[in-house]
């Protein structure tokens, strides 16, 4: 079965600038720098791309689960990493693109020669489309940045001033992890698919990894395609250590005075069929100027009904203690539903994403 994990987060931030957009246009300083901004149905929404948010990621990968990250070879206009998903797990979930040519070597390792006296060479080009996919983070109700000056300044001399744009907000972010793709690899020859060189998928078999039948490609014999599939307990780390990243996961541009906490402060998690992402109307915005921010308790419930044949175990749902605390008892009334509709669990932030973490270990095969 081809389970995805849909997740759906709040951030609350003030006074930050998350995410900078370059030299202001609209400011009387030289040295003015912008926050990212997106303009709909007339009004302002900051945001943070989604380039920034996966870098944060990765960084708490990296420092808080001792992930290697997969180093990256730059050239002429263009940078890749090593594509070795096998050794580095980011190259696994983040995806990867590398066009390259190797040198062909004999058995001493010497390099062949064509009839001109070249090396021969062979295309080792490798794509894979990232099993992680994730929003923009975006303010969910209507920002008005304001522009702070600064200066840089010592004991002597002229200070040298600038300004930035700081904003407080809550924040939207989702995204979805295929879980069926984590540690599983294709070979063929196929744009996105091309996952492995051959020299991979031998080093991967002969380190336990198995060949699969691939589910949804077949041959022109209608012999279904083989996969490469990394051990279990790889694929299940891999999997639980991207989720329980957010428990730690920090970032954003001018931290040294601007520090802001970017954990969740309210998340969703759940197992689906579908890759369609079911919660991204459950926090709306209204008031003057659409800057208040509520939580659906309605569209959640409507959410739960109108998808309850997609859910796969219990939808998890974590609320920090002091963060819309008004809707405690509507969303603990969530554990009482009705039979007929998925489990829900209600808890705090942590507790909630170790309880999922929990739930995925019988659901990866």
């Amino acid at each position: 079965m081809n389970l995805k994990t849909q997740g759906f987060i709040l951030l609350d931030v003030d006074v930050v600038a998350l995410n900078n957009a370059g030299k202001s246009t609209n400011s009387n300083f030289d040295n003015a720098v912008a926050t990212k901004k997106i303009f709909k149905n007339g009004r302002t929404y900051t945001y943070v791309s989604g380039q920034a948010w996966r870098y944060w990621w990765r960084e708490a990968l990296q420092k808080n689960h001792g992930w290697q990250l997969s180093p990256v070879t730059r050239e002429t206009k263009i940078a890749f990493t090593a594509a070795d998903p096998i050794k580095y797990a980011d190259d696994d979930i983040f995806g990867y693109m590398k066009a390259a040519k190797d040198v062909v070597v004999d058995e001493q390792g010497k390099p062949i020669l064509d009839k001109k006296g070249k090396e021969q060479k062979e295309d080792v080009t490798v794509t894979r489309v990232s099993p992680l996919k994730n929003s923009v983070i975006v303010s969910v109700g209507a920002t008005r940045p304001v522009e702070n000056w600064s200066s840089m300044a010592r004991q002597d001399g002229d200070s040298v001033p600038y300004s930035k744009e700081e904003y407080s907000s809550i924040m939207k972010g989702m995204f979805s992890l295929d879980i069926a793709q984590v540690g599983t690899f294709a070979t063929y020859n196929k744009t996105g698919f091309k996952n492995l060189t051959e020299k991979l998928k031998e080093t991967a078999l002969s380190n336990g990894a198995r060949e699969i039948d691939d589910p949804f490609v077949k041959d022109v014999d209608g012999n279904a395609k083989k996969l490469v599939q990394l051990l279990p307990d790889v694929r299940k780390q891999r999997i639980k250590d991207t989720i329980q990243a957010l428990k730690t996961i920090s970032g954003g541009a001018m931290q040294t005075n601007n520090m802001g906490d970017v954990t969740p402060k309210f998340i969703v998690l759940a197992t689906m069929t579908t890759g369609n992402h079911p919660f991204s109307h459950i926090a709306a915005s209204n008031g003057v100027n659409n800057e208040k921010t509520y939580l659906n308790i309605e569209g959640i419930k409507e959410v739960l009904k109108d998808y309850k044949e997609q859910f796969q175990g219990a939808i998890f749902i974590g609320r920090r203690s002091g963060f819309m605390d008004e809707y405690a008892e509507e969303l603990k009334s969530l554990e009482a539903q009705a039979d007929g509709y998925p489990k829900v669990q209600i808890g705090s932030i942590n507790e909630t994403i170790d309880n999922y973490c929990k739930q995925l270990e019988d659901q990866i095969v």
